[in-house]
């Protein structure tokens, strides 16, 4: 039985980062005046915002399966990546116009040192913070989670492209390369929401389980094959931190439905224990008729008797005679 998780509290955390990490950037622009500083504050935004969406995003998913949601809400993570993707767009783009306006018209920094010590302060915050988040992400399979661990992360990559952009105009004295960075962190910007939007999308479309867990579930049910028994139809889905799997299992159609049963709790007994918590689906169909084949146009196989005879080096006719 999959349990659902509130983790909730990380999102509070990454609010939390997002509030002191806002405050600190204003502060490094406006003692400067940097348009990287500004863009890099701009993104700060972006990360409250995100983490208001994923703060909501986890409560729902945290709500048990009701009469009218049988699976749960757990898809509610895959709408806080999307919210969040757009969000990194919308971002992007005052980012990369406030960049051609100073680029246009540029203007000098003032007090490079404090306003750099403080952004590098507010990247650590970010840093030490994304890390936590990209472990608990990995730990409980939340897309909400890795995804907002990602975009602070890129926020950390910006700061320091951002900072190195500082620093250049300060020793070069050549002021037009300040928004040339802030451009640079826009299309990065960019580039980062595509990627969340896409991978919202991908879990919205019910999207296969990795294929090395496909494989590790696959090598499980290899082991109840024999000559009368053996697997196909093996799909399975992800949603959100939720895994589900179904699989046919195909056995002589002289076998009682008790035999059946118990072979069937064997392997999700199996599966249950060796794999971790997926939901897995045996459907119980007789070999011998042929309406038990060509289910569906895309499974994962499932290594046949012979396939598994092949492996070792046998054929048919030396198992028999042993």
């Amino acid at each position: 039985m999959q349990q659902t998780r509130d983790l909730s509290r990380f999102a509070y955390l990454s609010i939390a980062a997002a509030v002191v990490t806002i405050t600190l950037k204003f502060v490094a622009w406006r003692i400067t005046g940097s348009v990287g500083l500004l863009s890099d504050a701009a993104e700060s935004v972006v990360n409250l915002v995100a983490a208001v969406a994923v703060l909501i995003a986890l409560k729902v998913a945290a709500m048990p399966a009701d009469k009218n949601h049988h699976f749960g809400h757990t898809k509610a993570e895959y709408f806080s990546a999307a919210v969040e993707g757009m969000m990194i767009f919308v971002a992007a783009v005052v980012i990369v116009v406030t960049a051609v306006e100073r680029f246009i018209r540029p203007q000098p920094i003032e007090n490079i040192g404090l306003g750099l010590a403080i952004s590098v302060v507010a990247s650590l915050v970010n840093g030490a913070v994304a890390m936590v988040l990209l472990r608990a992400g990995r730990e409980h399979r939340s897309l909400t989670l890795t995804a907002d661990g990602k975009h602070l992360m890129t926020d950390v990559w910006t700061s320091a492209g951002v900072v190195v952009g500082v620093l250049v105009v300060a020793l070069t004295g050549i002021e037009r390369l300040d928004p040339v960075v802030a451009f640079l962190v826009g299309l990065n910007i960019i580039w980062t929401g595509w990627k969340l939007i896409r991978e919202s999308t991908e879990g919205l479309m019910d999207i296969a389980m990795p294929k090395e867990d496909n494989a590790a579930i696959a090598e499980i049910l290899a082991r109840f094959v024999t000559r009368e028994v053996h697997f196909h139809g093996l799909r399975t889905r992800l949603s959100g931190h939720h895994r589900f799997a179904e699989v046919h299992v195909l056995v002589p159609g002289a076998w009682t439905v008790q035999r059946g049963h118990d072979l069937m709790e064997e392997v999700e007994d199996a599966v249950h224990r060796e794999f971790g918590d997926v939901a897995l689906t045996c459907h119980l169909e007789p070999s011998e008729d042929p309406r038990a084949y060509g289910d569906y146009a895309a499974e994962f196989p499932v290594p046949t008797h012979a396939d598994i005879l092949a492996a070792h080096g046998t054929v048919e006719k030396a198992d028999d005679d042993a």
